[in-house]
């Protein structure tokens, strides 16, 4: 009768044993996160600041792991390809994304996009912040905020200001600042901040909310005069020069920014594992030291600060899009 038992047994263990692999439950218990190379999408073409970032995080990421992070680069369409495919990804923690501000802007700015940016995502950390410098050329009659905004009420809708392309960080910066000074002034939107800032260069257009990371060398070229930077705080990259905050108007902030979201649904556990390890990262001493060479600061964030600042990124955007009439096109 023992015997007859324990055969018993056998038989229903060989039973759930066989139940459990053609479920495929064998793979989700029995091996750990993460058992296979990791997808980091990117939405910008290689080079760049993002693409940057993503190229000096993933073998350090990879190694925390043990395995590969395999950087795939979806450009287009203000950063929408990448937002939308990683939206529809799998949420199993082998694909995240690495995202520009633009995420939060182009809810309001195009007419349609194809993923919702607060129920698509899971935030996982902000990479780095990227602060804007208002420049002026030198011919320009104005050593500071205060006497730029003095000479474009003077000069209504005379003063020009270039941008990368509307919708974009330092056209944004213009229309907040534009908003809060109540000065009338003629925008000129570009394709690319290179191309803006040469012209300001060249004396074609008097002033620009340029990138840091472009900016500063020609500051200190002496062919561009710098007035302020546009993060909350003094910024590591010029400490010398004031917020535009500090000079009357408070809660002024426009940076560029890059951080990673998973898909929506993606474990916690996941989540939050992915969250130490680029946070740890990005505290390295060499790593903030590459970054802030760069021309970015590092930021490294718990996931709910991330999605927080990402509501509130989203909120303010829209409310400055509306009443700009900004449009993509």
């Amino acid at each position: 009768m023992f015997g007859k038992r324990a055969l018993s047994e056998r038989m229903m263990g060989g039973l759930i044993a066989a139940l459990v692999t053609s479920t495929g439950m064998t793979d989700t218990f029995a091996q750990p996160y993460p058992n296979k190379p990791i997808r980091m999408i990117v939405a910008v073409p290689p080079g760049g600041p993002a693409d940057t970032l993503a190229r000096l995080v993933s073998p350090r990421l990879a190694e925390a792991l043990g395995q590969s992070v395999v950087i795939d680069n979806r450009p287009g369409a203000n950063g929408n390809i990448a937002y939308e495919m990683a939206a529809r990804a799998v949420p199993d923690g082998y694909t995240f994304v690495l995202v520009a501000a633009g995420v939060a802007i182009n809810p309001s700015l195009y007419h349609e996009v194809k993923y919702d940016l607060l129920r698509d995502f899971a935030p996982i950390t902000q990479g780095i912040s990227v602060p804007n410098i208002l420049v002026v050329h030198p011919s320009v009659a104005a050593t500071s905020v205060k006497e730029l905004i003095a000479l474009a009420k003077e000069r209504p809708g005379q003063l020009t200001f270039a941008s990368a392309g509307n919708g974009t960080s330092g056209h944004l910066a213009l229309e907040q600042f534009r908003l809060m000074s109540g000065i009338q002034v003629i925008h000129v939107p570009y394709k690319g901040g290179g191309p803006a800032l040469s012209e300001v260069l060249a004396g074609q257009v008097q002033a620009l909310f340029s990138i840091a990371l472009a900016a500063i060398p020609q500051v200190k070229a002496g062919k561009v005069r710098a007035l302020a930077i546009t993060s909350a705080r003094r910024s590591a990259l010029a400490p010398e020069l004031p917020t535009v905050a500090e000079l009357g108007f408070p809660g002024f902030e426009v940076v560029g920014w890059f951080g990673w979201l998973a898909p929506a649904k993606t474990p916690q556990e996941i989540v939050n594992r992915l969250n130490s390890d680029i946070v740890r990262i990005l505290k390295l001493p060499e790593m903030k030291e590459r970054l802030l060479g760069l021309g970015a600061d590092p930021v490294g964030n718990s996931a709910q600060a991330f999605a927080a600042f990402i509501r509130s990124e989203h909120d303010k955007w829209a409310r400055v899009i509306r009443q700009a009439n900004i449009r993509a096109e």
